[in-house]
């Protein structure tokens, strides 16, 4: 039998985190994913260890060879929180923020970069299988490249590739799309990423091909869509125990067993859309004021760059949205609006989702949103109704879900009172498709389609 090449996995964070002092796998599909993969190909994870300054000599954790990328303070501040977060976060997702171009913001990222590839380089072996995350590391394959052509090389890019009208602003266009273009196998969440990149490759890196295959200085890179996902079997399984499910009846009975809930879960960003979606919630009960005493709306926003002035500012901004609400439709006891700015355990969340009976997830551009996939698979008996942005990754997979356009206040509403009156029998045929669609492609079915692709 063919030996399988070794796996090296090259992403921004350690598949760790540090807890009181010691290691601790951290939670999430990719890291459930790829841990066994990496297990049985000995492979290693080169990443970052979370912590400014921070880098020890690589280690073992957990049967994983754990390669710790060096980042100093002003390297966080510049490389992340700067060209990361404040130039490629808002470009990518359609410039529903103004990017800022620094250069003093990119010379940290190249730098930060070449590290990666330097560390990855010294981790692997000939002909071993190298499989770079996501868009704080998009100059790592053409870095390695350079200096190990004996590597297979794939990227998978988690975050939209913009449309090229909006790449074209980016004053290092040409270098990102040269890093990417080190690789054999880029792979995207959508196919209207796929095009977006071998469109912008062709324009302004000089690649020749199309949206499945280019060509540039002598060597093929293969471009694929792969829609990430969840462990299905996971949420279902946990959704099913005892104790969750009544977690789940208890809110129902602290929220009002005889009101319908609504439910966003969102990461605190202004890429999701919550102040829009708050706003079409208070425009329905506008519409429709008979509605207020039997409709609840949670929200729970999970802390993210709080250090940021502009996230601070949205926080401040939605609490005072939702007190409105309240002001306006709330009475004793009987808030329609309850806003948790907090993160939940796996447990707590997957009761929340259980409970609902109506799943907002409206953001006004997103890679995939695993959020829409964890709620549907945590619906045992095939009720509930999913709303689900049109500007989603998740949505090119779950048709059946009621789709809409999040930058509609007035249509958020009429789709949002349309789930509300939706018919039982049709809102279970619904969710029967879309928990097939999540169980066909769960994260275990991506992960092997992407290192396939690699292999061949």
């Amino acid at each position: 039998m063919e030996r399988q090449q070794r796996l090296i996995v090259v992403a921004n964070r350690l598949p760790l985190q540090r807890v009181a002092g010691e290691w601790e796998t951290s939670p999430g599909g990719l890291v459930s994913a790829l841990a066994p993969i990496l297990r049985e190909r000995e492979g290693s994870w080169v990443g970052w260890t979370g912590i400014a300054g921070f880098a020890p000599d690589p280690f073992v954790h957990d049967g994983i060879e754990q390669r710790p990328v060096y980042i100093s303070k002003p390297e966080v501040e510049d490389f992340y929180l700067g060209f990361c977060n404040g130039t490629l976060w808002p470009l990518y997702h359609d410039a529903v923020r103004t990017p800022e171009f620094h250069r003093h913001w990119w010379r940290p990222y190249a730098e930060v970069n070449r590290r990666f590839a330097d560390e990855t380089a010294s981790a692997t072996k000939p002909g071993d299988l190298v499989w770079v995350q996501d868009y704080q590391l998009q100059l790592v394959p053409g870095y390695l490249r350079h200096v190990r052509a004996d590597l297979t090389i794939g990227f998978f890019l988690h975050i939209p590739f913009p449309p090229v009208e909006l790449f074209a602003q980016l004053p290092w266009r040409r270098q990102i799309l040269e890093g990417l273009l080190g690789a054999d196998v880029v792979a995207f969440q959508t196919r209207l990423g796929k095009q977006n990149f071998a469109r912008a490759a062709i324009r302004f890196a000089g690649a020749t091909g199309n949206s499945t295959r280019l060509e540039l200085g002598g060597r093929v890179i293969r471009l694929l869509a792969a829609p990430i996902s969840i462990d299905t079997r996971h949420y279902e399984q946990l959704a099913s125990e005892p104790t969750v499910a009544a977690r789940a009846d208890a809110l129902r009975a602290d929220l009002g067993q005889d009101r319908r809930l609504i439910l966003g879960v969102d990461r605190l960003d202004y890429t999701k859309g919550i102040d829009i979606r708050l706003r079409a919630f208070e425009a329905l009960l506008q519409h429709q004021p008979e509605l207020a005493p039997e409709l609840v709306f949670v929200q729970v926003a999970v802390p993210s760059r709080e250090g940021i002035g502009e996230y601070a500012q949205m926080r401040a901004d939605i609490e005072q949205l939702t007190g409105r609400i309240n002001g306006a439709f709330g009475e004793p006891g009987r808030m329609p609006v309850h806003y948790l700015y907090r993160s939940l355990p796996s447990e707590d969340l997957v009761a929340y989702y259980r409970a609902a009976d109506i799943m907002c997830v409206t953001p006004l551009r997103d890679g995939m949103n695993l959020v829409a996939k964890e709620y549907v698979a945590s619906r045992p008996h095939n009720s509930g109704v999913l709303v689900l942005s049109e500007f989603a990754g998740a949505a090119q997979e779950l048709r059946q879900a009621l789709l809409v356009n999040p930058h509609d206040v007035d249509g958020l509403a009429a789709t949002l009172h349309r789930a509300v009156k939706m018919p039982a029998e049709e809102a279970a045929a619904h969710m029967a498709g879309l928990r097939r669609a999540v169980r066909r492609n769960d994260v275990f079915a991506w992960a092997r389609r992407c290192l396939e692709a690699m292999s061949e």
